[in-house]
């Protein structure tokens, strides 16, 4: 917004985002070409897990390296200092109540084309073999 142009265009003094400038589309067409991705649709549904998936994945990492000692744990700053819906009970919640086992698979899905990113822990690997985060 600073400099008024970007991915999207912002006109002086205003905030409204309008379609980017004509010099954008050839930059972003041809980084995809070179990346190898193709445009898609994307479901709502896969925006969500993407997102909510990585804070997952990122807690399993986490708990790998003994940065926090438990999903609780992790799932308590969320909630209490960024804002995850409580109801939610925490990323890491989330998945145990969607089915670690499930959640596993669609990450395994997302490592297909950025595997990279989606390197999955075997801290993960063991939880969702056990179906929890820790022993009871």
């Amino acid at each position: 917004q600073k400099t008024g142009a970007g991915y999207y265009r912002y006109e002086k003094g205003d905030r409204t985002r309008h379609p980017a400038d004509d010099a954008v589309a050839p930059i972003v067409a041809s980084e995809r070409a070179r990346l190898g991705i193709d445009v898609r649709e994307v479901e709502d549904r896969e925006i969500v897990e993407r997102c909510v998936f990585a804070l997952v994945l990122e807690g399993a990492r986490i708990l790998e390296d003994g940065s926090a000692a438990s999903a609780a744990d992790i799932d308590t700053i969320w909630v209490n200092g960024y804002g995850f819906p409580r109801e939610r009970g925490g990323p890491m919640r989330y998945a145990m109540d969607l089915g670690l086992v499930d959640v596993l698979g669609a990450m395994r899905l997302f490592a297909a084309t950025d595997p990279a990113f989606w390197r999955i822990p075997q801290t993960l690997e063991r939880a969702a073999a056990a179906g929890a985060w820790e022993p009871a």
